[in-house]
This record gives C-alpha cells, structure tokens and sequence, in this order.
C-alpha cells in the first residue's frame, strides 16, 4: 500500500515537473519577443536576466534550498570561453527577436541539427548520417528555404543576426561541452558560472555596440518617468522565467527519459507557434506558419532517425550522444539556453 503510494507521488511530481517545463519553455520565446518590443535595449535585458539567475542561484544557496560549486577564479578561466561563446549565443538570439518574429527564431533555431551534421562529419569526424537522417535534414532544409522565401517581413538587418545566432548556437553545441565538461560542476555550478560570466561580459558589448548611449539618453529624456508599467513587467516577467526553466528543464530532463524530454521539446515548438498566433499579429503568415510545422516535422523525423540509427562503438558513443543533444537542448536556450546551464 505505501509502495503504492509512493509510486502515485513520484509520478504526480514527475507530471508537475514536465507541466512546468512545457509551459516556461514553450511560452519563454514569445515572452522574450514581448519584452524586447517594449524594452528596446537586448544587452540592458539579458544582463538583467543573468543578475536575476547568478543572485537567484546565490540566494537560495544560502538559504540551503540547492547547492552549487563555489566561484573560483581558477575555474572561471578554464569556464570563460564557454561563457564568451553562449553570451554570443544569447546576444544575437535576442538581436534576433528585436529584427523578426518568434516564427523566424524558430526556424533558424530548427535549423541546428543539419549544422551539426555537417560539423560533425567535416571537423570531428563522424560517419555521415543515414539515409533516413539525411531525409530528415533535407525536409528540416526545404521547410526553412520555403520560410524564407515566402516571409513578407524579411529585412536583411534580421537574417543577418538568424545566421550569427545560428553559427553560434552550433559552435557551442559541437565544441563547448567538450571544453567545460572535465570542469565537474553540478548543474547549479554550472549555471552560477554561465550567468554570472556572461553578466560580467555584458558591460563590454554595451559600449561596442553603443547601446549605452541609447540607455542613457532614454534615461535622461525619461526623467522623473523612468519606469513604465508595461515595460517593468515584461522584463520582470523574462527574467523570472529566465530562471524558472532552469529548474524545471534539469529536474525535467533527470525525471524522464531522453525520448520523453525530446518529444517534449517538440511538442513545446508547436505549443509556441500557437501561442504566438493567437496572442499577436507578430507572426509569420499563413504559407510561412506551414514551412515552419514543415521544419518542425523535419526536426521530428530526425529524433527518430537517429533513434533507429545502429549501435556505435563505445569510443563514439559520447560524441554521438553530444550530436543528439543538439536538438534535444533546444528548449534549454534562448534565453532558456542561458540560464538552463547552457544551452543550448
């Protein structure tokens, strides 16, 4: 009987974890749209959110409800170029959410697993997919060319930074697991390192990029006004769930199998169109929502494919598994990347 019980809580507490997972992961992007469109500046909003993650994990530390590695200067030296690279990764997604709509992020954002492919194959190595895989990237291809090509809203400005995000995204996704996994940080380690780094970066691209200027002239044309309800809440909001998937994606990924995260993911990519189309008129039309479901399907058919794939020799096996996880992390990014101890 207690066994009974216990077995109904665990699987209770399983179902509120993936619950809570689909609903900050599939509603993230469309939250991080809303507070880029009534808070203009991407630097000042991530660095925001890096704060609220880095004083979060800090925080509840101390109050011993989750335990983290200490910050060493030794390990942030080994861990900065992971930092640098999934600060890059965040930077050009929420550029890209200033340029275009949530459909366009999830396009290019879909298009990872082929880059992947390719980097594997070309730089590491890998044995070329299977003809199932291939099939599966081809769709996932077609459906982006067909996105593009029919969206009515494409400016160069926002492809521009579609493809530095993708080019970024990837490079970490092949490289920078390799670099910090010999590091043996915990999950919350790893997060306080990622954010607090990247918070510690941010300062540096706000005077690159002249968004200090922006800032401080808001500020001084704004005096006496500096908060705006709208905008107060939208950030707030971006960085609350900014944390939250943290929580929820590592305790979801540790309850479930790989399978089940995955197909989590992509029924969270579908939940984030839906949304997307019914709250606002930011969104792609209706030839263009097709190509991107067409995307999508690709990225489901390629799960599958390298599912059935055959078994690897042992000395493969991880860097196949690190191919897998390309997609698989999907949801852990932008900025669900960040704070889900990386991405991506």
């Amino acid at each position: 009987m207690s066994s009974s019980r216990f077995d109904s809580s665990k699987q209770y507490t399983t179902t509120s974890l993936v619950i809570g997972y689909a609903l900050c992961s599939s509603l993230l992007a469309v939250i991080n749209k809303f507070a880029i469109t009534y808070f203009n500046y991407p630097g000042l909003l991530t660095a925001l959110q890096y704060l609220t993650c880095t004083v979060a994990v800090w925080l509840l530390g101390k109050l011993g409800f989750l335990h983290h590695d200490p910050f060493t200067w030794e390990t942030a030296k080994k861990f900065l170029p992971a930092a640098i690279v999934f600060y890059l990764a965040i930077f050009t997604n929420t550029n890209l959410l200033r340029h275009a709509n949530v459909d366009t992020f999830i396009v290019f954002r879909s298009l990872t697993p082929l880059l992947v492919a390719i980097a594997d194959t070309v730089f590491r190595g890998q044995p070329l997919p299977s003809r199932l895989t291939f099939l599966s990237l081809i769709v996932i291809l077609a459906g982006a060319v067909g996105y593009v090509a029919t969206d009515s809203a494409f400016t160069l400005t926002a492809y521009s930074w579609a493809l530095a995000y993708l080019v970024t995204i990837t490079t970490e996704m092949v490289y920078i697991k390799h670099m910090v996994s010999h590091l043996g940080l915990n999950i919350w380690g790893y997060v306080l390192y990622n954010n607090l780094l990247s918070l510690m970066i941010a300062p540096i691209f706000w005077f690159l990029t002249g968004e200090h200027t922006e800032v401080f002239a808001a500020v001084n044309e704004n005096r006496g006004n500096l908060f705006e309800p709208v905008a107060f809440s939208a950030v707030a909001l971006s960085c609350v769930f900014g944390f939250l998937i943290s929580y929820f994606g590592f305790a979801a990924r540790n309850a479930i199998s790989a399978t089940a995260f995955t197909v989590t993911g992509v029924v969270n990519k579908f939940l984030t169109v839906v949304i997307n189309v019914l709250i606002w008129d930011k969104h792609a039309t209706p030839v263009g929502l097709v190509c991107l479901l067409f995307t999508i399907c690709g990225g489901v058919g390629y799960q599958q494919s390298v599912a059935l794939d055959k078994p690897l020799l042992d000395s493969e096996k991880d860097n196949k598994k690190d191919s897998e996880k390309g997609e698989e992390d999907e949801e852990l990014t932008p900025l669900n990347q960040g704070k889900l101890a990386s991405v991506v």
